[in-house]
């Protein structure tokens, strides 16, 4: 409770500091007046009142703060569309994909490396470990443009057509829900995102294991007669996912935020694709909202994170 009452100041800290960098660095009245050049002086003080930008930054952030939580939001420079149904949109994609990806991959990734930890030195481990060096040195736009060319362009050549779409979420001019065509779609991406999630949960998890097959309680917990499988499980498995379990947290609260480099390759309306096209604008009125959004996910996620530790391991108190 106390650590959720601390949440509170450092989300307004933090959204304010974040309102002065967008100020300085979009310059929200200079990106209104390139997009409207012909805007009268009567839209221009109308556009500075309902973004505060006629007053200071902490009073410009407290009319920006008046606004959002009562949902008085403005509508954007560029097109003045309505910020929630395209913010909406954007962040359902990026956690249908950040999941599916994140699930796959932590699974994996947890496997694999208890599999390689069980016995260090052997194959399988030096096997999983230049896997996972791979996987973690390559980078994800090298990975989403090869996924492009085999499973597209060269898959056509061979076949005389593509195995998966290479953009969006469904085929241009389609509507309504098709799950089959949705996950199509995402494979790539998700695939690409989850090559880079196994990589890294795989090494933490052979780390994190191969410390804890070597303390004392596990070995005492052998001496009691207990079952190989039962120690693992019981003993190692469990505390050797603590560190993991922080690593995880922090991924899943920056998913919100968008996987820019997977989105903007495969050109997947997420929140990465929104931030770009955004700050590419100089979008006031899209960004704020996008930067809360994260930063209150991340702050969440920190939260779950500690509460998490006290389950996994009793001895642990938020002291």
């Amino acid at each position: 409770m106390r650590r959720l009452a601390w949440a509170v100041p450092t989300l307004l800290l933090v959204t304010f500091l974040v309102y002065i960098a967008l100020r300085l660095g979009t310059d929200p009245l200079q990106s209104y007046l390139r997009t409207n050049p012909r805007a009268s002086k009567e839209k221009i003080e109308q556009y500075k009142s309902v973004n505060g930008l006629s007053s200071n930054y902490v009073l410009g952030y407290f009319h920006w703060l008046k606004n959002f939580v009562t949902f008085n939001w403005p509508r954007s420079i560029k097109g003045s569309r309505e910020v929630w149904p395209e913010l909406k949109d954007a962040m359902a994609n990026t956690i249908r994909l950040g999941t599916f990806a994140t699930v796959v991959g932590v699974s994996i990734g947890l496997f694999v490396g208890m599999f390689a930890a069980l016995k260090p030195g052997s194959r399988r481990d030096v096997a999983v470990n230049t896997g996972a060096f791979l996987g973690v040195s390559i980078p994800p736009y090298i990975t989403a443009v090869l996924f492009q060319l085999v499973f597209a362009v060269y898959w056509s050549r061979w076949f005389g057509k593509t195995l998966f779409p290479t953009s969006g979420v469904y085929p241009p001019g389609h509507t309504g829900f098709n799950l089959v065509l949705m996950l199509k779609h995402m494979a790539l991406p998700m695939m690409v995102v989850a090559i880079q999630v196994i990589a890294t949960y795989s090494r933490y998890m052979r780390s994190s294991l191969l410390d804890v097959m070597n303390s004392d309680f596990m070995r005492t917990a052998r001496s009691k007669g207990i079952s190989e499988r039962q120690v693992l499980l019981k003993h190692g498995v469990r505390n050797a996912l603590i560190p993991v379990v922080t690593i995880a947290a922090l991924d899943i609260g920056s998913i919100i935020g968008g996987l820019i480099i997977s989105e903007n390759i495969f050109a997947y309306p997420g929140m990465g694709l929104y931030f770009l096209d955004s700050f590419t604008n100089g979008d006031f009125p899209l960004l704020m909202p996008w930067m809360v959004l994260v930063v209150a996910s991340t702050l969440m996620f920190n939260l779950v994170a500690d509460v998490s530790y006290a389950f996994l391991d009793p001895r642990i108190r938020l002291d």
